[in-house]
């Protein structure tokens, strides 16, 4: 056993780290010995809680991770014991780990080590990844356990990014870990065409959880840089377990090109700052050189981009200009035509729009904007209206710009967005 440190007298940072690095590896494994997904979370979760009262006691283990995956097939015997004595899966765990009682002094045995085999530790972090996006889940469900079980956030974590109560978040846990159960899903890497089709969803999750992480839906800040971190995590590590896949390095290539403009998004005082007056000497380059790589990867497939390849590309034109004048907008224009191809949605249609503007002039996106008028997508949102007043404005119709930049004001639930409609509006009011 090491001592703690001296930073963290408790030993309570140690198991913090641990778990993060570690928590996926260790619910995968023991899903793996024990057949059942739900149980494997409960399991290392046990595991957890002991760590937090017994380092801090006796200090972090050489191995912490194989102590905690110890813990959780000791948990796991003693489970199978009550549900039936003999059990056929009892003894094979018993074989396994040997009946050694309890974990001692907080060491991890010999065996452990062999566990921890690099190619069974993919595989087990991916069938997470996997069931976690599981389709028979509702989207924020599988958001909430992917970040639990992949992403080793608490549940205190996951209320803070996803800003709902605590015990809506342990609530959703529940019943998808219910659902998962009820349904027999399998704690396997899904093959042929139901891994193509399960893969979809697992990189809609991490879209998602970056998309409100880069705009943040509600509150005070316009960045939430935990939850976009976590999504880019995932994605590197997603692009590690299946590169054969071109989409998924299109995903990556995006959250990190898109994450690379952060550092000037927002001012010293918070507020947004827009893309022609962000300091592009503030970009993060090795983001940037990141991004490119990646994309450069989804390319190489040789079978077109796909719909998130496809925004990659277009923010790599903003990455590479050195200003809002000299981006090549044509080529925008025409990758948000390829990306309404192929995958039809307003919300596009309306970034085409905004393309076309500085491209062609807003006479000409303005038609494009009208046409979404009456779309479900924009019912309560304030992108339509604000992109709507932003071109009335710059064709000198103020009357009717402030009409529409007060109704995105009163649709917008970020404080710092807001804040930015509301100085527009003030300006066209004051003439």
């Amino acid at each position: 056993m090491s001592g703690t440190t001296a930073g963290d007298p408790t030993g309570r940072g140690a198991v913090a780290a641990v778990w993060r690095i570690e928590s996926a590896r260790i619910v995968g494994a023991l899903a793996r010995y024990t057949g059942d997904f739900a149980l494997a979370e409960d399991l290392a979760q046990e595991a957890l809680a002991e760590a937090l009262v017994t380092w801090p006691r006796d200090g972090v283990p050489r191995n912490p991770a194989g102590w905690l995956l110890t813990v959780g097939r000791r948990r796991a015997i003693d489970a199978f014991r009550r549900r039936s004595a003999l059990d056929e899966k009892y003894a094979v765990l018993a074989r396994d780990l040997g009946e050694g009682g309890a974990v001692t002094g907080g060491e991890a045995t010999a065996a452990d080590d062999v566990l921890w085999d690099p190619d069974q530790i993919d595989d087990d972090v991916l069938a997470l990844m996997f069931i976690s996006c599981h389709p028979v889940l509702s989207r924020e469900a599988r958001v909430a356990l992917t970040l639990r079980v992949v992403g080793g956030l608490t549940s205190d974590e996951i209320a803070k990014a996803c800003l709902v109560p605590t015990a809506t978040v342990q609530a959703r846990i529940t019943r998808a870990k219910k659902a998962l159960g009820a349904a027999e899903v399998p704690f396997a890497v899904p093959t042929g065409e139901e891994r193509t089709a399960r893969l979809g969803s697992v990189l809609n999750v991490i879209y998602l959880i970056f998309t409100e992480g880069s705009t943040a839906s509600s509150g005070d800040h316009l960045i939430r840089f935990d939850l976009a971190g976590e999504a880019q995590r995932l994605a590197r590590v997603l692009a590690r377990l299946v590169p054969d896949q071109p989409e998924v390095h299109g995903l990556l290539a995006l959250l990190e090109l898109t994450g690379a403009r952060f550092p000037a998004r927002t001012g010293p005082d918070g507020d947004p700052v827009l893309l022609e007056d962000q300091d592009r000497r503030r970009w993060d380059r090795a983001a940037i050189r990141r991004g490119r790589a990646a994309l450069a990867r989804a390319e190489q497939a040789g079978r077109g981009l796909g719909a998130y390849g496809l925004q990659a590309a277009i923010a790599e034109c903003h990455a590479v200009a050195p200003s809002v004048e000299e981006t090549d907008w044509d080529r925008i224009v025409l990758l948000y035509e390829a990306l309404g191809r192929l995958v039809p949605s307003p919300v596009v249609d309306l970034n085409r729009a905004v393309a076309v503007s500085m491209a062609r002039g807003p006479a000409e996106a303005l038609p494009i904007v009208d046409g979404l008028a009456g779309s479900d997508a924009f019912a309560n949102s304030y992108l339509l209206p604000s992109v709507r007043g932003e071109l009335l404005r710059r064709l000198g119709r103020a009357e009717e710009a402030r009409v529409e930049l007060e109704r995105a004001v009163g649709l917008c639930g970020n404080e710092r967005e807001r804040a930015v409609l509301e100085r527009k509006v003030a300006e066209l009011t004051s003439g």
